[in-house]
């Protein structure tokens, strides 16, 4: 029976191992501050749930099980909370996002095929 609870045990933290790895790359391949930290905040909250769930499978019931839950609990409330300020400060920063950094390159208003206005009533 152990080995059913070290199998899921393992599959846990390989799964954290994978969010981790999934989330820092996360960092690197988007292209704006917001994106970044939406990518982090997931990643972070997952890999953690996932990495100290596989913990207190090793651990079993016992007082470190107890403090692994506590540490759970903790960082799964202040990780979104600050991953929420930090993206707040910037907007208020004035940190803008890659649509308002780049000129648009098309135009605001389409046209019909035609060249008619697409308000233009057919008939």
């Amino acid at each position: 029976m152990t080995w059913i609870w070290d199998g899921l045990s393992w599959l846990l933290l390989i799964g954290g191992v994978f969010f981790g790895i999934s989330g820092a790359l996360g960092l690197f391949r988007f292209p704006d501050f917001y994106t970044r930290v939406h990518a982090a905040s997931i990643t972070d909250s997952m890999a953690t749930l996932l990495i100290i769930s596989g913990l207190l499978f090793q651990a079993g019931w016992s007082l470190v099980s107890v403090k692994l839950l506590l540490i759970l609990l903790f960082l799964l409330i202040t990780s979104p909370t600050a991953s929420h300020a930090l993206a707040k400060a910037a907007r208020h920063g004035g940190l803008l996002t890659i649509p308002e950094h780049v000129s648009p390159q098309i135009p605001l208003e389409r046209s019909a095929p035609d060249g008619q206005s697409p308000e233009a009533p057919n008939g």
